[in-house]
């Protein structure tokens, strides 16, 4: 079943290592399960390693690096938390200039640690989900199932940024 994301592209950029393994699959499977394409966009190319808190969890298979990443082909985006994964990725230059580039035109979509990288005088609020515009926040894991819900309206409300013909087949 789909609901509004078909050929749209979703940005999940992480650093290798210290993603919040729920935080990174359960969001990445709403984008799936609404029809989005989502892609991993990480720090180095190979293969991002995710944890269950301090327990070692899942690699996965890095689709982009930041470095070789284009915002322009992304309808949305998403940043995982993870506190090493938060702490790493603030500091590495081309994630921040692709997260800004993004931001700057299409919806996002944070979670936990993963708003380390957009700081800049945040306002942070005890809620479940909390909309602000095309931003989309949550606190923690347990957060994860109306943080997804609100992320695929987001998205799915978003105009695409690659005509259908362009886009469905890269």
């Amino acid at each position: 079943m789909t609901t509004g994301l078909e050929h749209r592209r979703v940005a999940f950029v992480v650093a290798n290592e210290g993603i919040e393994q729920a935080e990174l699959v359960d969001p990445w499977n709403a984008i799936v399960d609404a029809g989005g394409r989502p892609e991993l966009i990480a720090t180095e190319a190979g293969a991002a390693r995710a944890y269950h808190h301090l327990d070692p969890g899942d690699t996965f298979t890095v689709d982009r690096t930041t470095a070789d990443a284009d915002p322009e082909r992304y309808d949305g985006l998403v940043l995982p938390g993870g506190v090493a994964n938060a702490d790493r990725l603030r500091t590495d230059p081309d994630a921040v200039a692709f997260v800004r580039a993004l931001a700057a035109r299409a919806p996002v979509a944070v979670i936990c640690h993963g708003p380390w990288i957009l700081v800049a005088g945040a306002h942070w609020v005890d809620e479940q989900v909390h909309v602000d515009g095309a931003l989309v926040s949550s606190r923690k894991p347990d957060d994860l199932p109306a943080f997804c819900e609100q992320m695929v309206r987001a998205f799915a409300r978003a105009e695409p940024a690659v005509p259908e013909s362009v886009g469905a087949s890269t």
